[in-house]
């Protein structure tokens, strides 16, 4: 009997390493198609679209919208199938029972604020990932942190806000934020 639960765990470890990534919810990927509703997201937060999905048992896989300007708000869009993902920057996407996947490494934090130690905040064209912010911020000496926010979230135009002070991240749907010194 233990050696068939051993046999059975490493069976399950290997299907759960070998699932394909078009299973996983992703920054960036849109899933067009198979939609029958969509719902405002005032939080502006990826994370409850995928939970509305989950308590939806028609749903089999959504798309999140942020935000385009100040004026239309987020969207959640359930699909009744699972429509392949396409590359886009508009969207956040997955499949029922995938959850939001959001990068987390030492140069970029989705969903992340660090709030306060400004000093300069400019107009950039929107991006997926704060490139053109974080590119800013190396720029500058002074700069020693920095944060994205997204079209919608704080206006119609995407912001860059450099920092001379590395403040603590917290968890802020619609920003990305850096330390680069």
């Amino acid at each position: 009997m233990p050696r068939t639960s051993l046999i059975l765990a490493a069976v399950l470890a290997l299907l759960a390493i070998s699932q394909p990534d078009t299973a996983r919810a992703q920054t960036g990927f849109d899933r067009p198609g198979a939609d029958y509703t969509s719902i405002a997201v005032p939080s502006g937060d990826p994370a409850a679209c995928a939970l509305i999905c989950e308590r939806d048992r028609k749903c089999r896989a959504w798309s999140f919208n942020y935000p385009i300007d100040g004026e239309r708000g987020a969207a959640c869009w359930l699909k009744g199938a699972v429509p392949a993902r396409v590359e886009n920057n508009c969207c956040v996407s997955g499949v029922r029972g995938a959850g939001v996947l959001e990068t987390r490494n030492s140069t970029i934090e989705v969903a992340t604020d660090r709030q306060g130690g400004d000093y300069r905040s400019i107009e950039v064209e929107p991006d997926a990932k704060g490139e053109t912010c974080k590119a800013a911020c190396e720029a500058d000496n002074k700069c020693r942190a920095w944060t994205y926010g997204r079209p919608g979230y704080i206006g119609k135009s995407a912001r860059c806000f450099l920092k001379n002070e590395v403040k603590p991240p917290r968890r802020k749907p619609g920003f990305i934020s850096g330390v680069v010194r």
